[in-house]
């Protein structure tokens, strides 16, 4: 795959709290020309992120997508197990302003969102932000480097 072809291909999972946020999701980047890998689920029944957030990873470092997009009822769950995966910075964020800075300054790979906490349309401005804003680099890529465990 080429770059730019794949710098428009998103993953995505959720749990069931994610769900209905997910679907969403998935038919605004399918609108505005993104390809979409969905890791699932594919209802509202009672799953484990786990089992939803290590593919999206994967697929993110492997370089099948270029940015995912993971969501959970708080959030944490999908983070904390995105952030397992060494080449994955995935951030918590609840607002645009917080998904903004974790692409420009963190170089944020995966944007983890609290289904049960923000509305949808925030949830949604939160995903046009985050794969609308490039990394500054700069005096941010010193402490990004600093991230990973080798």
């Amino acid at each position: 795959m080429e770059k730019s072809d794949q710098r428009k291909t998103i993953a995505i999972g959720s749990d069931h709290a994610g769900y209905a946020y997910k679907s969403s999701i998935i038919h605004w980047l399918a609108r505005n020309g993104y390809d979409v890998i969905d890791a699932g689920p594919d209802s509202e029944a009672s799953t484990d992120y786990p089992d939803h957030v290590h593919p999206v990873a994967n697929a993110v470092e492997r370089g099948e997508a270029y940015l995912g997009i993971i969501i959970c009822g708080s959030g944490n769950g999908a983070a904390m197990t995105a952030n397992k995966h060494q080449g994955i910075r995935a951030a918590l964020c609840w607002n645009t302003e917080l998904a903004s800075l974790a692409r420009q300054h963190n170089d944020a790979n995966i944007l983890s969102i609290p289904a049960r906490f923000v509305p949808e349309a925030v949830a949604m401005a939160m995903v046009q932000t985050f794969l609308e804003t490039p990394f500054e680099g700069g005096r941010h890529q010193k402490r990004v480097d600093k991230i990973r465990c080798a």
